[in-house]
């Protein structure tokens, strides 16, 4: 039975990557690759090896055999060791781990498995990139009225929003393509670093391993690889987990029912609420932000595992078996969860247009500054009249047209006409559409 919501609720394609057979699969491909890279330098016999790269699957190892032992030994490494030599002929298995320590298997073992997770979060990643950018393509005229402070600030436009966003994406699918050189690295450098259990040709074997696994060996360890390079890629996870947070965060507060201008999408047949039935809850957004809280918890972790004491303590190692597959794991749903979301987005374009108009003119205050100003008044005089016109407006409830077409002081540098033509939110909204088209340009 399962205990964890990353097994039942939020599982998805990311589970296979980490669960236990998977990763009793990779220990044995680095065994694999060791006991080859051993005989092309003639320390084993290449019958030996071929005989233990040939039982070194989860076909001939089984899972239940390692865990059999394991409880005897209280050692897992040892165990896949044990059960691995048990299966080979002819005295192969006496050559299996010859010369390394558990971390040189397991630290190289988890390197294949983030090489496997970030494939599939590199495709998570660009189909949110891709779902945005059509979303900015399709809104870079709908105009509506951008918010600062939680405030009515001056109209910008839907497709603005989602570029932004799609930018974002698009720099944590850069970033992964940097710290993929860091991440996939394995080591063969024995028990404190010093490659002593493997002789003379130490650098020769760890370059055939890591060349047989498609890796790159590490230029320096102690018995472990350095937790500089997990902690980068459990920030990166983070990173991507907190801007679907800001996404899911923005269509929450945008489908408040005092705003209500867009709406994650809702079935025809779900409930919003167990006793509500009017209710149309933006719970798919609340998940995501939630589940992101979970994702950023686990760098702290990571962070923390970097200072291991002297050549390696273990106290990274109980909790890496939770936060690698549950920060890979939640961030996969928190992607696909967000891509599901911006897609079906459901507009409401009479609200927009409402919002845009309500504050009676005050979102065009500055409009109104900058255009008295480049009529020859002096800036700080055209903001402090806006200043006191706006309060007026406010407090005697108009539009605030109504306040500067009879201010003498305004009608002095600007006519009704050029008032009343100010007035029109739609049209001030500066390059915004021309922003978008240039990174939908760069970023396609």
């Amino acid at each position: 039975m399962a205990v964890s919501a990353i097994d039942v609720r939020y599982s998805g394609p990311m589970n296979a990557v980490f669960d236990e057979e998977n990763k009793l699969a990779r220990w044995l491909e680095v065994e694999a690759a060791l006991a080859m890279a051993h005989a092309e330098l003639g320390d084993i016999p290449r019958e030996a090896a071929t005989e233990i790269a040939r039982k070194a699957n989860v076909r001939a190892v089984k899972l239940e055999r390692a865990k059999e032992i394991e409880s005897q030994v209280g050692h897992d490494m040892m165990a896949v060791v044990k059960a691995l030599s048990e299966k080979c002929a002819g005295g192969a298995g006496g050559f299996v781990h010859l010369g390394a320590t558990s971390y040189d298997i397991e630290d190289t073992a988890t390197a294949l498995i983030f090489r496997d997770a970030l494939a599939l979060y590199e495709k998570r990643l660009a189909a949110l990139k891709k779902t945005l950018m059509r979303q900015a393509a399709l809104h870079k005229h709908t105009v509506c009225i951008g918010r600062t402070h939680g405030q009515h600030a001056v109209p910008t436009t839907y497709g603005l929003k989602f570029a932004v966003w799609a930018c974002e994406v698009d720099r944590h699918l850069e970033r992964l393509g940097e710290a993929r050189k860091r991440i996939l690295v394995g080591k063969m450098t024995g028990a404190v670093g010093t490659m002593a259990t493997f002789g003379n040709n130490a650098f020769r074997l760890q370059a055939s391993v890591m060349k047989l696994l498609g890796l790159k060996p590490v230029l320096a360890s102690t018995q472990v690889i350095q937790r500089d390079r997990h902690a980068e890629i459990i920030s990166l996870l983070s990173l991507s987990a907190c801007t679907c947070e800001k996404i899911a965060k923005e269509i929450r507060n945008l489908q408040r029912t005092e705003i209500m201008e867009v709406a994650e999408p809702f079935g025809k047949t779900q409930v919003g609420s167990s006793t509500m039935p009017h209710k149309r809850n933006p719970h798919k957004s609340e998940r995501v932000c939630s589940l992101a809280r979970v994702v950023r918890s686990g760098l702290q972790v990571a962070m923390e595992n970097i200072a291991l004491e002297h050549e390696r303590d273990l106290t990274n190692s109980a909790n890496e078996r939770i936060i690698f597959p549950e920060s890979f794991i939640l961030t996969d749903y928190v992607l696909a969860q967000t891509t599901e979301i911006v897609s079906g987005l459901e507009f409401f374009p009479e609200r927009i247009a409402c919002n845009l108009k309500m504050s009676r003119g005050l979102v065009m205050a500055e409009r109104l500054m900058v255009l008295l100003t480049r009529k020859g008044m002096n800036r700080q005089e055209a903001h402090e009249l806006l200043r006191e016109a706006s309060r007026r407006a406010i407090k005697n409830k108009v539009h605030l047209k109504a306040e500067l077409s009879a201010d003498p002081g305004v009608l002095k540098y600007l006519s009704p006409a050029e008032i009343g033509e100010a007035f029109k939110e739609e049209s001030y909204v500066g390059k915004a559409v021309e922003i978008v088209e240039r990174a939908l340009k760069s970023l396609s």
